[in-house]
């Protein structure tokens, strides 16, 4: 029998944990509910060390993902690629900021590796927003972030989407740090 459907969840405590009323006017402040999210991802063994948030111009919560690739069983289910998924869902379209008026922004606790990336290009993002580094990543953990343009930036620049790097850098790379140094590293 082929599957017809592909089925991906938050796991519970997000829905206890994220505030979807706020409005996270800082870019720290988006940053730092992403890594938040990162760090309770370890701490319930609900999935690898990495969290994201799309918001829209109000700087409201549009959705959020952590990383669920190991429970749900797919190798998709990257942070960015969640956040994407349940914002496209939400929406009911493909391109994210077609439903906006002014900037949509993805919050993510890690440089996006080469798949989210590719999403990143597609999903509708005008502004990305980065706590660690993939170097961090590949340093700490044992994930390897694949092969992304060496000027890769500059790409998304190009494209129209604002890159802004190393917010919260220290307190995102403790995550990856705690994570590498634990038995969380089999999600």
């Amino acid at each position: 029998m082929l599957y017809a459907q592909v089925h991906l969840t938050l796991p519970a405590w997000v829905h206890e944990f994220v505030d979807h009323s706020a409005a996270y006017a800082s870019d720290d402040d988006k940053v730092a509910l992403a890594i938040a999210l990162s760090k309770r991802n370890i701490e319930h063994g609900s999935g690898g060390p990495f969290g994201a948030a799309v918001f829209s111009p109000d700087h409201r919560i549009v959705s959020v993902g952590v990383n669920r690739v190991v429970p749900m069983s797919t190798s998709l289910a990257h942070a960015e690629n969640v956040a994407y998924m349940l914002a496209q869902q939400r929406l009911q379209t493909f391109r994210i900021n077609a439903m906006f008026d002014g900037p949509v922004t993805l919050a993510t606790s890690s440089q996006p590796c080469c798949q989210c990336y590719g999403a990143t290009v597609w999903a509708g993002i005008d502004r990305l927003l980065i706590g660690a580094r993939a170097e961090d990543v590949e340093e700490l953990t044992p994930f390897d972030e694949g092969p992304l343009p060496a000027d890769w930036v500059g790409e998304l620049s190009r494209r129209g989407i604002e890159v802004v790097r190393d917010l919260h850098r220290d307190a995102a790379r403790d995550v990856l740090r705690t994570y590498g140094e634990t038995d969380g590293a089999k999600y």
